[in-house]
């Protein structure tokens, strides 16, 4: 029995492939699926503690740019002032809501939400109608 040397054995791993493609298919559906449940023990909590409700501040603009604020009535072109003043009464993390007319100009709404935002209002929002 003479062996030959230069002889390459083809290996044929076209089963082994097709076997880790499908475990993988299997994997990637089931692994969302899965859930894991902790056993944890949480401490009670105290249920007299009460929560202090922040109250929120709406902006309105009308058409002629108009600016109110409650039942106080601004100018355009002096709101950058008279907000910065009038600021002081609200705290800080007050949310701010902003209703502008839909025919004003993109440019003149971002001047209101820029200055509210610069007198260190973080929560602002525009209101739309939808």
């Amino acid at each position: 029995m003479q062996f030959n040397w230069d002889e390459n054995p083809d290996l044929n791993i076209t089963p082994l492939v097709d076997i880790m493609l499908v475990l993988m298919a299997i994997l990637m559906v089931t692994a969302p699926v899965m859930e894991y449940e902790e056993n944890i023990n949480l401490p009670q909590g105290s249920t007299k503690k009460a929560t202090h409700k922040v109250p929120d501040l709406s902006v309105r603009i009308d058409s002629k740019k108009n600016i109110y604020i409650k039942n106080e009535k601004f100018n355009f072109d002096t709101f950058a002032d008279d907000f910065l003043l009038q600021s002081n009464k609200y705290p800080k993390d007050t949310v701010v809501y902003i209703k502008a007319d839909k025919d004003l100009k993109y440019n003149d709404v971002m001047f209101i939400l820029k200055v509210i935002k610069e007198s260190g209002f973080s929560k602002v929002s525009l209101v739309t109608n939808g």
